[in-house]
């Protein structure tokens, strides 16, 4: 898919950006803006993944050069959205200066509800422990929602700049979901992990496991950084999710460069260890929606092994995760794109707004820090809407 020039530059499409008719991607490769739906297409098949890949592939054979944009839902079984845009422009990268991102986009004291509390999270982490030291599962990520309510609402697009202006690597999203009873729904955040991005027979993935927030002062930003690199329980985490998505794309590909090792990558909030994997398709044909089926859930999100992870968060989580750690993104007819895992996000509706964050949980760990790790978090969306007290 081509980026077009200054007649559509990235802060030309921010602009004209407005939730209710209108999906926002501004990805580190590119901005999008799309709007309207040609089709959408849904599937609520019970462990049919690949419905979603086919019924997209369907769509765009009958089109001329359409775009697909959208989310898949944590569930596989639950019911993806995903749009064939009507109208699309196309753009560079979005890049914002802090100083432009204008004023906080909520009231200074909005009201906000941990669900579940801070007390019930600990004893959580804790209750998983115990499978995890006896080896039935290698790791499991278990996550918690704060609902902030603001009876003046939400400025989506302010919250879009803002987040743009504090993490200009990440994948920002703020795309439109089937509306409810309080009006449309907007899927938005900044996420720094990279699913998926095909161009041709080139496949990339960046994972990211291995967590520790950043400290306010260069010093001790500097410490937390280097701590996390030598930790042997982030390493181990961060090991097991690199293992588990080479596997999963090695099917695919006839060539797979997996690193030796972890590097560090920064958000305005966190440090992360990250690996760089990159491939190159065996069959062309294969779309980057496929790949990103395929992919998710990722141990990063969900645990290992995936099946009893998954029975552990749905046992020991208070809430459905709905779209919160799925997939979002785009894909061209070609079978190009490129999918974000759907962290650091939250989902606007009305006057509520519900943001999510989790931790990956090992047998060495201590409920209190990943307690702090969730709430560290949070602060992605929270600084975005001028928000500092953390729940």
């Amino acid at each position: 898919m081509p980026v077009l020039p200054d007649a559509h530059r990235a802060t030309d499409l921010l602009e004209r950006y407005a939730p209710g008719g209108a999906t926002l991607l501004a990805f580190p490769t590119r901005t999008i803006l799309a709007g309207g739906a040609r089709t959408t297409v849904t599937t609520a098949s019970a462990g049919a993944p690949e419905a979603i890949a086919g019924a997209v592939r369907r769509t765009l054979d009958d089109r001329e050069k359409p775009l697909v944009v959208g989310a898949v839902p944590f569930d596989p079984a639950a019911a993806a959205h995903l749009v064939v845009a009507d109208e699309v422009a196309v753009a560079g990268p979005l890049h914002l200066w802090p100083d432009e991102v204008g004023d906080p986009a909520a009231s200074p004291a909005p009201r906000m509800v941990a669900r579940p509390s801070r007390e019930r999270y600990a004893r959580t982490v804790a209750q998983a422990l115990p499978a995890l030291r006896a080896g039935t599962l290698r790791k499991v990520v278990l996550a918690r929602a704060l609902d902030i309510h603001d009876d003046d609402g939400f400025d989506v697009p302010a919250l879009v700049r803002a987040l743009a202006a504090r993490d200009p690597l990440a994948h920002v999203f703020a795309v439109d979901l089937p509306p409810q009873d309080d009006g449309p729904r907007t899927l938005i955040g900044a996420s720094p992990e990279l699913l998926v991005r095909r161009q041709a027979t080139e496949v990339r993935t960046t994972p990211l496991a291995g967590s520790v927030p950043r400290a306010p002062d260069a010093v001790g930003d500097a410490r937390r950084a280097a701590a996390l690199m030598e930790s042997p329980k982030d390493r181990e985490e961060h090991a097991v999710v690199v293992e588990a998505v080479a596997a999963a794309l090695r099917p695919f590909c006839d060539a797979l460069e997996v690193p030796s090792g972890p590097e560090l990558v920064r958000t305005a909030t966190m440090w992360h260890l990250a690996t760089r994997v990159r491939g190159r398709l065996a069959d062309p044909d294969i779309t980057s929606l496929e790949l990103a089926l395929a992919l998710h859930p990722t141990p990063a999100v969900c645990g290992l092994p995936v099946a009893r992870a998954r029975d552990t968060i749905a046992a020991l989580e208070p809430l459905d995760r709905g779209f919160y750690a799925g997939a979002v993104g785009w894909q061209d007819a070609y079978g190009d794109g490129e999918w974000a895992v759907t962290i650091r996000c939250g989902e606007v509706e009305g006057t509520r707004m519900r943001i999510w964050a989790g931790a990956g949980i090992v047998a060495a760990s201590d409920p209190d820090v990943e307690l702090r790790e969730t709430a560290a978090k949070y602060r992605t969306l929270l600084s975005a809407l001028g928000v500092q007290e953390v729940s």
